[in-house]
């Protein structure tokens, strides 16, 4: 059964520099350091019915198992990758979660 990683973005202090270093930085990271990593998608939030949106973008990274995720995880290339992500979140740091 497939796992995801969700990396939760708040509202950068900056969107065009995140956004630079998102695209040119961290998603050829992403694809050469998350060994057995089947998809990664990126969604913006647009907006919220209510009120401002308090998350900015949400990546998602698939794997076949939650042992592939974790297999992963212990690599130094996603050590790397994930303090990265915390590196380019100027607006807080990033929320982390494993979902089904």
């Amino acid at each position: 059964m497939t796992v995801k990683l969700l990396v939760v973005y708040p509202p950068p202090v900056n969107p065009e520099v995140f956004d630079k270093l998102y695209r040119e930085e961290h998603i050829p990271m992403g694809y050469a350091n998350l060994v057995g990593a089947t998809k990664i998608e990126t969604v913006r939030v647009l907006g919220a019915p209510v009120g401002k949106p308090t998350i900015y973008q949400i990546s998602e990274v698939t794997f076949p198992s939650l042992e592939a995720l974790q297999a992963c995880a212990g690599t130094e290339g996603a050590q790397k990758t994930l303090a990265h992500a915390v590196g380019i979140s100027t607006g807080g740091g990033p929320e982390f979660l494993i979902v089904q």
